[in-house]
């Protein structure tokens, strides 16, 4: 038995190894040193007992949560309320299946609760048995704090990020894609959703795909399935066709998560729901407008330089017509922040992109930047670390990146947004640079 597993592990190794020495490297930087993966002790649960367990937004008012079992019979309800241990609420949904190579998932649950009442505390239990756990509603309106990391990996570095993350006080958590670095081995998948279930089964955790998820190996797996059976957004509650891009409204923000592995041009379908989910925003309702994906298009770091410039012809005149204030992107492993940008050069008008793919990934960090810096790049810095946007009103928010310096979380970057809601610039804008959005 312990040679067929070995055989199994070295055979999905080399599959991986061969697709990507089929794609191309960059090796123009030079990164340190990672901390290690975690290691993670085989600990066998009941088969009906609930594992990673995660929550997200599925609409509103309503919540889904994800769990696996083991056991292929557990029942796919959540019970709940808000009082420990008394359950005046119980809702029925869903489960999924997939199959890898030689790898067998468990069952995975979704279960969308709901409605929920706002900026409250929920108590839940998964399957009918198994522990209690316990959620925090968004705020319905001003102040709302969300939580941005992306490329997290399962490193030392990865635990240290994680930690300052749970000494924050912040409603909802921005994953910008690159979630597990399973990269084909799935076991590591389940890992993942044990190390995170701490605070992804607390605090909604939205998130897009990044490279890391597509596992696609030619003739033998489609792309993203790992990613799509385990990791169920609301795009069906937004309109979307593809669970690899969404949209969500919460406390006055609309969020738009987009997908920088599928296809983007304007003929593609998620183009086409980008336009009309733009199209629909009422900045009355949602002040702030936020995008997040997962190659970034402002980028003075030498890693993965120009990789965004497809997404970005096709899809930038969208953001900038309706009015985008910010941009999260993962990607390259350090951070940036951009002036307000469009076009490739400063414009007030345009939105303020970071990077922010420090999460703690297995492959290190980049360090390496061009120089001179761009003229609409304000801070950079190879470290890893996680970010806090603060929205403290229709006008006004508040970012701050915070370094992983030693394990201790150091506040290195931060500054104060405008809106541009309240800047003129949606009024100024002419009727050429918006009716991209209303044209057929």
């Amino acid at each position: 038995m312990k040679m067929e597993t070995k055989t199994m592990i070295s055979t999905i190794l080399l599959l991986c190894v061969l697709l990507s020495i089929s794609l191309p490297v960059r090796t123009d930087y030079v990164r340190p040193l990672p901390r290690k993966n975690l290691q993670f002790s085989w600990n066998p649960k009941h088969p009906s007992l609930p594992q990673q367990v995660h929550v997200s937004l599925a609409g509103e008012n309503h919540m889904r949560i994800s769990w696996i079992t083991d056991g292929k019979s557990a029942p796919s309800i959540v019970e709940y309320g808000t009082s420990p241990g008394q359950y005046s609420l119980t809702s029925q949904g869903e489960a999924t299946s997939y199959n890898y190579l030689f790898y067998s998932s468990g069952k995975i649950h979704h279960t969308v609760i709901g409605p929920l009442e706002h900026d409250t505390v929920y108590f839940y239990r998964c399957g009918g048995q198994g522990p209690e756990f316990q959620l925090k509603t968004p705020p319905g309106q001003f102040p709302v704090t969300f939580a941005v990391a992306g490329d997290l990996g399962q490193t030392g570095w990865t635990k240290s990020t994680l930690d300052h993350i749970d000494k924050c006080i912040y409603d909802i958590h921005l994953l910008p894609g690159d979630l597990s670095y399973a990269d084909c081995l799935q076991h590591r998948w389940d890992t993942f959703g044990e190390l995170v279930q701490p605070l992804a089964s607390a605090r909604p955790w939205m998130v897009t795909q990044g490279n890391h998820e597509k596992e696609k190996i030619p003739f033998l797996t489609d792309g993203f399935a790992s990613y799509n059976a385990r990791w169920k957004m609301p795009f069906e509650e937004s309109q979307s066709t593809s669970n690899l891009y969404y949209s969500f409204e919460v406390a006055g923000v609309h969020v738009v998560m987009l997908g920088s592995y599928t296809d983007y041009d304007e003929l593609s379908d998620q183009y086409s729901w980008l336009k009309a989910d733009l199209s629909k925003v009422d900045r009355k309702k949602t002040p702030w407008l936020v995008v997040s994906f997962h190659v970034p298009w402002y980028n003075s770091n030498h890693a993965h330089q120009g990789e965004g410039e497809g997404m970005m012809a096709a899809m930038e005149p969208l953001l900038y017509a309706a009015g985008v204030d910010l941009v999260l992107t993962g990607h390259v492993h350090a951070y940036e922040r951009s002036k307000r940008v469009n076009n490739g050069k400063s414009d007030p008008c345009g939105a303020v992109h970071i990077t922010i793919g420090d999460g703690g990934n297995r492959e290190g960090l980049a360090q390496k930047y061009v120089h001179p810096k761009p003229e609409w790049s304000v801070f950079r810095e190879a470290s890893f670390g996680h970010g806090e946007l603060k929205i403290v009103n229709s006008t006004h928010a508040f970012w701050s990146w915070h370094r992983n310096d030693d394990d201790e979380p150091v506040r290195s970057d931060q500054v104060w947004i405008n809106s541009l809601i309240g800047s003129g610039c949606l009024e100024e804008k002419t009727y050429e640079s918006r009716k991209i959005l209303f044209s057929p």
